[in-house]
């Protein structure tokens, strides 16, 4: 039985939909991870719907990033069961995640960034004992600027990562929690906010106290 997570900095709950918790023993058991799940409050998370025709059965969240006010970026993660096991996943399960964050607009010109990015998904499982197999995704990084009567607002850069990977879940393990916490550890590093011990407070970023000014 799941206790209700106690407050705190990462004490974040997250909106649920009660019909969504059908299905067989391990994918309820990921299910009620994911609903007592303690995120970090940076983040506002709520479940959406999830696809229908990929797997049986599918769960999954929307982020959005927020601190002091500034909307940082957002993301998804759906988490895929399919009890037969599906040979292209190595498994019976498959996180399919989308982070999308502002980033400095000179770290656009790097050609080194989508590499970069792409680490801070591995970076992240590995920092949260997020055992995996078959990863796979891709990195995009934009620039724009608005002009007429948009003229007025800031360039905008963005990093956007789509990625996919095979948990693996065993039953004396923490389920399917490491992976979460891994998500919500891309999604703040993808919106320039880096992994934090719990109680501490965070900065805004530099790009964001520059824009203040």
């Amino acid at each position: 039985m799941h206790a209700d997570p106690p407050s705190g900095a990462y004490a974040a709950g997250v909106a649920v939909h009660p019909d969504l918790a059908a299905g067989p023993p391990a994918f309820r058991r990921v299910v009620a991870d994911l609903r007592t799940h303690r995120w970090r409050t940076e983040l506002s998370v709520e479940e959406i719907p999830s696809p229908q025709r990929i797997a049986p059965h599918a769960v999954a969240i929307a982020a959005d990033v927020t601190l002091r006010e500034h909307d940082l970026g957002s993301g998804r993660l759906v988490i895929l069961h399919d009890p037969a096991g599906v040979e292209a996943w190595q498994g019976q399960f498959r996180a399919v995640a989308y982070a999308r964050g502002e980033v400095d607009p000179e770290m656009v010109t790097d050609t080194m960034l989508a590499e970069v990015g792409w680490s801070w998904l591995v970076e992240s499982l590995e920092n949260n004992a997020a055992a995996y197999v078959a990863p796979s995704g891709n990195v995009a990084c934009t620039w724009s600027r608005s002009f007429g009567g948009l003229e007025q607002e800031q360039p905008r850069a963005e990093i956007e990562i789509r990625a996919s990977w095979t948990p693996r879940l065993e039953p004396d393990d923490s389920g399917i929690s490491a992976h979460l916490s891994a998500f919500a550890e891309l999604l703040s590093i993808s919106c320039g906010i880096p992994p934090l011990p719990e109680g501490v407070v965070m900065m805004p970023p530099l790009r964001q106290r520059r824009q203040d000014r």
